[in-house]
């Protein structure tokens, strides 16, 4: 749509940011509100200190300011509605003061999906614990080899989802990547893409969720609201659970994909990841919920959807390969913040006849179990490098009591870990930096800068 028609419901409209960041996708949030012309009010409990990063961006805007270091209670109530970062819970005080005086509560993404569908863009959302970053720019990818006009978002480092507005119209397709957080906005909006792929369900997120139920629940919106014509691709492991549900759409398990599909991505999780991408595909243009796959006149072809697999290259900090050093193989898997993801990483790169991998594991905590990942390291590992933080703690013991079987060394900061690797690793082994701990703690801003350094680190041996 034009850029005036995407303004407009945001023109003229006195708006509350609550919540900043450093991701970016805010920045692009308050950056497209205040060229749709709207009162921008950003604040944040960060100070300007810490985001001076990305208040600098936005600065230019005379219809921009800021309250930050702390929220004022009149910045809720006083406004015509709320855009809430993902990251701010539904049950803070700030959404309850706006709630409390009549005051809508909208998310980003879960707009632009909203306006969007109503333009005639079909939605496709991928949400999961794990997987679904690489389904998402898989489907988007094989989208864009076979000249489909597509874009994608939510869940994309740096990009506002909201600002594509301006970009897609009638007859796009708009892929998604949907976290729990984003999707509590399409419970509020009660809307669910036409075409939703579930990917698995594991323990995630135990810091920021009281029970699984409630993980769940929020998860849950990407088909809550589905019509009966729309299509539910689910994961063999998420099946059950997605069925116990109401869904207005049978949940459909695809079969794998061809044994003669050669893809570029390693590990038997992604030809999953593959199979749930590849479904999504044949169910577009016009999705059947029963089978889930498309009617006549589906977008793409067979030969185009195998196409697009087989080419995709994969995502960065998603087993990423950055190089090689003296004969040993570097992997970038910083993404891995659970347990089951740094495993599904061994058993991708590594040889349990030779245990060739040289693992980099730990970061902050989320209370998971760890007990599956300490048992799998020596099924793969030669040696462990243990990156102290507060999470590694908790494994510590285990890890050190796996050295009648593997070498383990313990480093602080992600520098000495890297260097501690590769004065280790020998030739044909695998360095496989692999958390399976998040990246909150003294050492990163977020996900992305611990992503950056690693890579920068590597990349200057």
């Amino acid at each position: 749509m034009d850029i005036d028609k995407a303004c407009e419901m945001f023109r003229n409209k006195k708006i509350t940011l609550l919540g900043l960041g450093l991701l970016g996708r805010a920045v692009g949030d308050a950056e497209f509100l205040g060229i749709c012309g709207a009162e921008v009010l950003v604040t944040d409990k960060k100070n300007d200190a810490e985001l001076a990063e990305s208040v600098e961006k936005l600065k230019k805007y005379k219809n921009i300011s800021f309250h930050l270091g702390e929220h004022r209670a009149e910045d809720f109530t006083g406004c015509d509605f709320v855009v809430k970062a993902a990251g701010v819970p539904l049950d803070s005080l700030e959404v309850a003061a706006a709630r409390t005086s009549g005051v809508p509560v909208y998310m980003s993404t879960a707009l632009f999906a909203k306006s969007a569908t109503e333009e005639g863009v079909t939605i496709v959302g991928v949400t999961g614990t794990r997987g679904k970053s690489t389904i998402a720019h898989l489907i988007h990818h094989s989208l864009i080899r076979a000249n489909k006009r597509t874009t994608l978002g939510g869940n994309v480092r740096g990009k506002s989802t909201l600002a594509l507005l301006s970009e897609v119209r009638k007859g796009d397709i708009a892929v998604l990547e949907l976290d729990s957080w984003q999707l509590q906005g399409f419970g509020d909006l009660k809307i669910s893409p036409h075409i939703s792929v579930f990917t698995n369900f594991l323990q995630d997120h135990v810091n920021y969720y009281p029970t699984t139920d409630v993980y769940f629940a929020d998860k849950a919106n990407i088909f809550k609201f589905q019509r009966p014509d729309d299509a539910l691709i689910v994961g063999a492991q998420a099946f059950e659970r997605v069925q116990t549900a109401h869904t207005p759409c049978e949940p459909f398990v695809p079969p794998p994909i061809p044994a003669d599909w050669k893809l570029k991505i390693l590990g038997e999780h992604n030809r999953e990841n593959a199979s749930l991408a590849a479904a999504a595909l044949r169910a577009l243009p016009a999705p059947a919920c029963r089978t889930g796959r498309g009617r006549q006149g589906s977008a793409l072809t067979e030969e185009e959807i195998r196409a697009g697999l087989e080419s995709f290259a994969g995502v960065e900090g998603r087993l990423q390969f950055v190089r090689k050093v003296k004969g040993v193989k570097i992997y970038n898997d910083n993404n891995a913040t659970t347990p089951e993801a740094t495993i599904a990483a061994l058993r991708a790169v590594g040889d349990a006849r030779q245990r060739n991998v040289v693992l980099i594991v730990g970061g902050d905590d989320k209370n998971l179990d760890m007990s599956e990942l300490v048992k799998e390291i020596p099924k793969w590992c030669s040696k462990v490098v243990l990156f102290k933080e507060r999470g590694t703690e908790r494994i510590r013991d285990d890890v050190l009591a796996l050295e009648l079987n593997v070498l383990v060394y313990e480093e602080e900061g992600l520098r000495a870990c890297v260097d501690k690797s590769v004065a280790i690793a020998e030739s044909g082994e695998i360095i496989l930096y692999s958390p399976a701990f998040s990246s909150f703690g003294k050492y990163f801003k977020n996900e992305f800068d611990r992503n950056d350094q690693f890579l920068a680190l590597v990349k200057a041996l």
